[in-house]
């Protein structure tokens, strides 16, 4: 098992990771960050949004499913939203650089990372 502390960690090791945070949805208050590049109390709280949405509107059209990840697709970034498989309510927000970085991987690292988090 992993600490929040050590998830990000292993996180930022990929190829072009900018930064990463894991975030508590229900609040969309931070529970650890690393890296720079981007407002993360602000994008911890935008993306808990984001995550509510989609929720809601998968509920709304009888989806009997789950998110396994949100990708947002920027000219210069990729943006990974992951909700753990292992903790209700908590999500993965991970950055990185579009040129340097490799999105099978990240998604890859983010999946692996969660399977390891404790909380």
């Amino acid at each position: 098992m992993a600490t929040i502390k050590q998830t990000l960690d292993e996180l930022m090791t990929l190829d072009g990771a900018m930064c990463a945070s894991v975030v508590d949805s229900s609040s969309g208050m931070m529970l650890g960050s690393i890296g720079s590049g981007v407002d993360m109390e602000l994008a911890a709280a935008g993306n808990t949004e984001v995550v509510r949405a989609k929720t809601k509107t998968m509920r709304s059209l009888g989806l009997n499913d789950v998110i396994e990840d949100i990708l947002i697709t920027l000219g210069k970034q990729y943006h990974i939203i992951r909700p753990s498989a292992r903790k209700d309510g908590v999500f993965i927000y991970f950055v990185l650089d579009k040129q340097r970085g490799n999105l099978a991987m990240a998604r890859r690292k983010t999946l692996d990372v969660d399977k390891e988090m404790s909380f």
